[in-house]
């Protein structure tokens, strides 16, 4: 079986796991307090982006790495973001809206970002790859978020809803099994691309860690300012740090056939990991499991 099938049937596994510690009500209340969702959709769509203009200025990058991390920031949340946030006792439920909701807007969003990005920074660096972006994948954007994501989490909370003993009982063993499983999907795209990230840690790596740590703490600040609670800016803060990277390279590389545009989405995909791993670390120390039991009633 090849690693592009094993990589998502471990993602929907983990999706799985983060289902049967939600519940119907958790959805309820992100629309019913739709504060959080507001700022979370206005941090990915226009803050990550503008974020990215500002990191692109601050290191110099050269034109075809600004418009690949340029492109990268115009993808939509990325769908690890949700499992990220369940490990880090926020709001998954808060996370997983974002992701579906701002996968659905990219398919407005992104070509239009793409090409101020390019305009900007110069559409030449594409040639004509750049009428290409009118093939957005649609299909395969809405298809990958509704397998990898949507229906695994449907079907846990559904095991949870119709059979809560067992699902108590083995959400512990299924929890392990998944965070194992990410750190399998984090191994596997170091070793898959790990030609390109070493190639260009050195030149690309600071800004891409930059950005990352840069988008995390505005959201953060952002969700903390309106009056939120904890746990969703949690949320908000991996929504925005996690990228769908995937789509990056994705468009890069099939649809604008210019490889050198995956670079930094390669490189992101690898760095994100550091800022969202920190926060959860940072996160489980302040809420002991007790208190996230607490808020979670």
């Amino acid at each position: 079986m090849s690693i592009d099938v094993l990589l998502p049937a471990a993602l929907a596994f983990i999706m799985f796991s983060v289902g049967l510690a939600l519940q119907a009500a958790d959805f309820r209340s992100v629309f019913m307090r739709p504060r959080a969702l507001l700022i979370g959709l206005v941090g990915q769509l226009v803050a990550v982006p503008l974020a990215a203009l500002g990191v692109v200025l601050a290191f110099d990058l050269p034109p075809t790495l600004g418009v690949g991390l340029l492109v990268l920031a115009a993808c939509p949340g990325g769908a690890s973001a949700g499992f990220l946030t369940h490990l880090a006792r926020g709001n998954a439920a808060l996370s997983l809206t974002l992701t579906v909701i701002s996968s659905l807007a990219a398919l407005l969003t992104f070509p239009l970002l793409v090409k101020l990005a390019l305009a900007w920074l110069g559409a030449g660096e594409l040639g004509e790859g750049g009428a290409q972006l009118a093939g957005l994948p649609v299909g395969k954007l809405i298809g990958s978020v509704l397998v990898v994501t949507t229906l695994p989490i449907l079907a846990g909370m559904l095991l949870r809803h119709k059979a809560a003993r067992l699902t108590a009982r083995a959400e512990p063993l299924i929890g392990r099994m998944a965070t194992l499983f990410f750190a399998v999907i984090v191994v596997a795209t170091f070793m898959t691309h790990q030609h390109t990230i070493l190639a260009n840690l050195l030149s690309v790596g600071p800004a891409t860690l930059a950005l990352n740590f840069a988008v995390m703490g505005i959201a953060y600040g952002m969700v903390s300012v309106a009056g939120a609670g904890r746990r969703d800016a949690v949320a908000v803060a991996m929504e925005c740090g996690l990228q769908n990277a995937g789509l990056a390279i994705f468009v890069a590389i099939v649809l604008l056939r210019q490889p050198e545009l995956a670079v930094a989405g390669v490189v992101y995909a690898l760095t994100m990991n550091f800022g969202a791993l920190g926060l959860v670390f940072v996160s489980r120390r302040r809420q002991p499991l007790g208190a996230f039991a607490r808020d979670c009633k």
